[in-house]
């Protein structure tokens, strides 16, 4: 872990006073965001910069914001929301904080493009998923459990650790029926799929996924067709899991066999199962939760790396269903206190 703090200075060309404030932001609003999420000290005299921090992560953030600077070129207003999304993109973040918690950056590589966990709970989970032969990755849309396990998947393939993967998904409509769907199975089930394979079409290209599946290299499957198999040097990946029932939970986790990693999936605030259906993520987080060899990474709406406005679209239920748990328990006291009066003038 590099814990040396240099001063890395620079100055940005050509002057312009007014891109300059637009690059600062209101009151340096922008320059403040910078500093609070990499860890840095900014500090600028019109056009002169000095970074203060980790090297590799100063010089990182010069480029950030020369880039920025070139934003505000064709009078491009820039909000805290740009510098956010600035931030993501460039892997930034992430790498400030590895160094914070004292781990180098994972990287995954495939065929055409690396791809950089961003996050301490989006590395941890990177590096679960390594170490572990099953691991789950529990939490809101957005977080990136789903595009991760595709990319960890793809780059064992690539490495030739595994032999195949496989892509589950419990057939679940989600709040909607959709009647009969024609086709043969894997065109009946390519809706329920369509985001892993967008993420292998990103990291492998579409001719390269067709072949894949067609020597059945890359296979998908609806959960129900598990059953009575034995999955040797594969990597698994349940989709939404929050969808499966207990039975089906406990028949996925058991075909699991020599040589290959699971990948488990889900936000089990999005159960679509019917009313009165107990979730099998929600039971097996309690029922595994202490065995030895199985990872858990649960992610939270701070780790949302799509729009800001999904994270705050994320933490905004959450804020309800507390406030709606805390009415119904205060509602339950008080029926509760009133039955013990009826009780005790009885």
């Amino acid at each position: 872990m590099n814990t040396t703090s240099d001063i890395h200075r620079f100055s940005i060309e050509p002057v312009d006073s007014r891109r300059f404030a637009n690059l600062c932001g209101q009151f340096d609003e922008h320059l403040r965001l910078i500093e609070q999420r990499l860890g840095i000290e900014v500090r600028n005299r019109a056009n002169q910069f000095e970074l203060i921090g980790d090297p590799e992560i100063t010089r990182s953030a010069e480029a950030v914001l020369r880039q920025l600077y070139r934003e505000t070129r064709d009078n491009t207003d820039l909000t805290p929301d740009t510098v956010h999304l600035f931030l993501q993109e460039s892997g930034l973040e992430n790498l400030s904080e590895a160094l914070h918690d004292g781990h180098a950056p994972t990287v995954l590589r495939t065929k055409r493009m690396a791809i950089q966990p961003r996050g301490p709970n989006q590395q941890s989970y990177v590096r679960s998923i390594q170490e572990h032969d099953i691991n789950f990755g529990i939490g809101p849309a957005g977080t990136g459990k789903t595009y991760l396990a595709v990319a960890c998947a793809v780059d064992a393939l690539e490495r030739e650790q595994i032999r195949r993967i496989l892509l589950v998904r419990p057939a679940v409509e989600a709040g909607e029926k959709l009647g009969f769907l024609p086709g043969d199975l894997s065109q009946k089930i390519d809706p329920y799929l369509r985001p892993l394979y967008d993420a292998l079409y990103e990291m492998l290209g579409f001719e390269q996924v067709a072949k894949l599946i067609e020597r059945q290299v890359i296979e998908v499957a609806p959960l129900a067709y598990m059953r009575g198999r034995t999955l040797n040097n594969s990597f698994i990946i349940l989709d939404e899991s929050q969808n499966t029932t207990l039975e089906q939970m406990k028949m996925f986790l058991t075909r699991i066999g020599f040589g290959s990693t699971a990948v488990i999936t889900g936000d089990i605030t999005q159960v679509d199962l019917p009313r009165g259906t107990r979730s099998g993520l929600t039971h097996v987080m309690e029922v595994l939760k202490d065995v030895k060899g199985i990872g858990f990474t649960h992610f939270r709406s701070k780790d949302v790396v799509r729009h800001p406005l999904v994270q705050r679209i994320v933490e905004a239920y959450d804020l309800f269903d507390d406030q709606q748990e805390q009415r119904k328990a205060n509602e339950r006291r008080e029926r509760e206190a009133r039955q013990q009066e009826q009780r005790d003038a009885d």
